[in-house]
Formats: structure tokens, sequence, C-alpha cells
């Protein structure tokens, strides 16, 4: 996806004179009233295990959450329309999906057999509305405020938001509902179970990739107003296609007896039905945010102005992993206010870029920020936030953070393999 930026306004327009966003109230509070009276019927039967639930489930949301938000470093999404979107998948799409997916699996064990409904139901009906549903809480995004969807990247945040909320609250049922099938009372134990395999070891690769890969295809659709009609929705449906094959490939029985019950076994499938949607979104994203990073750098680059910002910062600031190490040599050179100060910094300098590309007269102020900043890091005796040679407290901290990780999962997946 080869797509343009186009920034947008400074000052969006007011939401409540939008009919759409009445029409997005008014589907969330009927979503909200749904799962509440869903929520009141689990804390009525099984209160210990849906408070665990709720709890595990909320901790697991929160990462996710700072991860994709990160992910648009240089134009944060505005935190409230992030809300919505969290919203509409964890409301509206599950409110719909569970009868939806339930009447249309029920449809394929009548047009077809028992025994496909058994085997493939749930792989050909959860997909179809599930995703559909999710899809519809990007373009609620782009119909309440069109200007903030202004790359494909931007489609990819909001359709892993809608697709983060989704997936946590379905795991929740998920995770009562096994407690109700245990038959053994108000037990947290499988709640953990399901917390371990939907939550630990499948959140990685489900819902939230599905979502952010529909995402992109509506990004796309959005921004590209130099392709065709025919090109753009083409896209935004091969997109939305991709989300519902993966999704397919995900709930399906393929691989499900064939490779055994130990742990190797269960992390093999994992990986085949995962890591196809994963690299492909990571494709994307990579995609995405070089091309919006190369537009937003060009126009600090216009000024200038070393005060502003160096050659240096301009390599660092158009790539994640360059930020990071930016952090850390600064964290390394002068301490850990450094670090903090060069990411205040890093931060000032995306404002003033995005400031630059919609009003430049109204820029002043994030120039005085990032001065600001640029005279702390002076004081500390750190004055540019460039990127360093990784020290060797970097490489031990990264090694022992991926053998930690590594003796986790083996722990997590032994356990299920032998439950």
């Amino acid at each position: 996806m080869s797509e343009p930026v186009i920034p947008g306004p400074a000052r969006p327009a007011a939401l409540f004179r939008l009919p759409a966003f009445w029409v997005v109230i008014t589907l969330l509070a009927a979503g909200a009233v749904r799962m509440s009276q869903i929520l009141t019927k689990f804390l009525t039967l099984f209160p210990i295990a849906s408070l665990t639930a709720l709890a595990l489930f909320a901790l697991l949301a929160v990462p996710f959450w700072l991860f994709v938000q990160e992910l648009d470093f240089l134009e944060r999404e505005p935190s409230g329309l992030l809300a919505v979107a969290f919203a509409w998948g964890a409301l509206v799409a599950t409110s719909v999906s569970i009868p939806g997916s339930t009447a249309l699996e029920n449809l394929i064990a009548k047009l077809g057999s028992p025994g496909l409904a058994a085997d493939w139901g749930a792989a050909l009906a959860g997909p179809t509305v599930e995703e559909i549903a999710k899809t519809l809480g990007v373009v609620a995004i782009v119909l309440i405020a069109r200007s903030q969807v202004n790359s494909v990247l931007d489609g990819v945040v909001y359709g892993a938001l809608v697709g983060l909320g989704f997936q946590i609250v379905e795991d929740i049922v998920f995770a009562i509902g096994a407690v109700a099938l245990a038959g053994q009372g108000d037990e947290v134990q499988p709640v953990v179970t399901t917390f371990l395999v939907r939550g630990f070891l499948a959140g990685v690769w489900s819902h939230t990739l599905f979502g952010a890969l529909a995402g992109a295809g509506i990004g796309y659709l959005v921004v590209s107003t130099d392709r065709g009609w025919p090109r753009r929705i083409g896209m935004a449906g091969l997109a939305l296609f991709g989300a519902w094959a993966s999704h397919v490939l995900w709930n399906s029985p393929l691989f499900r007896e064939g490779l055994g019950n130990g742990a190797v076994a269960l992390l093999a499938v994992l990986a085949f039905k995962g890591l196809p949607p994963l690299l492909l979104i990571l494709w994307l994203v990579r995609r995405a945010h070089d091309r919006e990073a190369e537009y937003y750098v060009a126009r600090l680059q216009s000024l200038d102005d070393p005060e502003v910002i160096t050659e240096g910062e301009l390599r660092a600031l158009g790539s994640g992993s360059r930020r990071a190490a930016a952090r850390r040599h600064a964290a390394d050179q002068a301490g850990r206010k450094a670090k903090a100060t060069v990411r205040r910094l890093q931060r000032a300098q995306a404002r003033l870029a995005v400031e630059l590309s919609r009003a430049p007269e109204l820029a002043d102020q994030h120039h005085s920020e990032v001065r600001h900043h640029r005279a702390t890091l002076r004081t500390l005796g750190h004055p540019e936030a460039v990127e360093g040679t990784p020290s060797w407290r970097h490489t031990v901290s990264t090694v022992g953070t991926a053998v930690v990780a590594i003796a986790v999962l083996w722990v997590a997946l032994s356990a299920l393999g032998g439950a």
C-alpha cells in the first residue's frame, strides 16, 4: 500500500453537530446495556471467577493499549477516539457477534450438516460476523472524525483498538463459560487457564491483529484520494478478506490434533496459525510508519535549525527503534532524567512537525517547547537526542528478558499441554 499522508485540520469540527456521532453514541449505549446484563448474570452466578476474569484481562489490555498507541508516535491519535474504538469492539461488536455468530452457525448446520457445523461452524460463522462488526468500528471513526484518519497507520491503530476491545470482552465471556462448563462451582482455575491460552498465548496474534489488518484497508480507502474508487474499494475489501481469512485459519480445526498434545506441538500450532497475520501487519506497520515519518521529518528538516532538531535527531526521530536507542543512550550518558527529557524532546519535535504541516502560523508554542527541552538536556550535559553504541547493560538486559520470556512461555505451554 503506497498511500499519501494527508494532515487533518488543527481543530476538527464539533462532534455533537454530526448525525453520525449520535448514531455511534446510541450504538455504544445499547451495547453497554447488553454487555452489562451479561456481566450482571456472570457476577450473580460466579462472583469470584467473574471478578478474577475482569481483573486479569483488564491488566492484559494495558500493555496492548500502550503498544498500539505507541505505533503512531509522530502523530498521536486523540485519546477520546481511541476510547471510542476500544468501546466499539468491547460493546457494539461483541453485542452483535454473540447472537449473529450463533445464528450463522445454525444456518451452516441446516444448509450443510451438523458435522460440518461442529468442525467448521466456529471457523466460518465467527469470522464472518465478527470481522464485519469490528471493521464497522473503524468506519464509525471515519464518519465522526475524518480529519483524524490521514494515513494507513491511523487505520491500523484504530482497527487494532477495536480488535483489542473485542478480544478482552470475548475472553472474559469465554473464561466464565469455561467455569460453567467445568461444573465445579465458583472456581478460578478455568479462568486462569483461559487467560493463559486466549490472553497470554493467543492474544499476540488474534483479534487485535485482525482488526489492525482490516483497519489498514479502511485507512487506504480514506487517504488514497489520488487513486480511483475501484482500486481503493478493492484494497479495502482485500484487507478485510485478509482479516477474515486469518481469523478462519485461527478458528479452523486444522492441526488441532495432528501434532500431539505437548508444549512443542501447541507452540507449533500457534505459530502456524498466528505468524501469517503477524508478519503481514508488521510489514504494513513498518511501511506505513516509514511513509508517515518521511513526511513529517521533512517538515522539520525544512527549518534548517539545529536548535529545533539536529541532523542526528532527524535520523533518530524517523524510526521507533532509533528513538528508543536515543533514550537508552541518554540514560547511559546522563541518567534517567536525561532519558525522560529525550522522550519529551522527541514528543515535542513530533508535535511541532504535525503543527507545521497543518497550521505553521500556530507553531510558535511548539518551537518554544522544543527549545525548553533542549535547554534542559544541555544542563544535564547531553545536548543531543541521538542513538549511541549499545552498552553491555542493554545487551545483558535484552538477553535476560528474552530468556525469562522463553522460560515463562515454556512453563505455560507445558502446563497447558499436560492439562
